[in-house]
């Protein structure tokens, strides 16, 4: 039988579903795209310029930057996340160094993650608002009334 999580070991009928951030998954979604992007910008790389760079080091350097974006998905929620994935959007950018169209491609992922990132904070504080204002008209009709 698989082990169960903290958090299913901890649930309880009756609670309260822990909301999820969308400004997390708006960033997480768009470095998950970036990590794609890497690779096959990787995989351009190594056809286009693999007499002048060694391909060891094409791949490495590649791969190596998709995993740092996938790794981030996970830590996005942290303070220093959010700080790492405007890291990882200049890295992107600055790719357009091998790859002149990756300065492109760098530049909207950048945008992109700019406005998921606002768009993210907006929702969510939103949502926190509408949370609290359900709290309150809970509070005031304990009986379901509508009057």
């Amino acid at each position: 039988m698989a082990r169960l999580t903290k958090a299913q070991r901890e649930w309880r009928p009756g609670m309260p579903k822990k909301r999820r951030s969308t400004k997390v998954l708006f960033a997480s979604t768009v470095l998950l795209l970036e990590a794609f992007v890497a690779i096959f910008g990787t995989l351009v790389v190594f056809g286009l310029r693999r007499n002048d760079l060694p391909p060891g080091m094409i791949f490495a350097v590649g791969i190596g930057l998709a995993l740092v974006l996938v790794f981030t998905c996970a830590v996005v929620s942290k303070p220093w996340g959010l700080a790492l994935g405007w890291i990882l959007q200049l890295l992107l950018i600055l790719s357009g160094i091998v790859e002149p169209t990756m300065y492109v491609v760098g530049a909207l992922f950048a945008a992109s993650w700019w406005y998921g990132i606002r768009t993210g904070i907006r929702i969510d504080r939103e949502a926190a608002q509408r949370e609290r204002e359900q709290a309150a008209w809970e509070a005031a009709h304990p009986d379901g009334e509508t009057n």
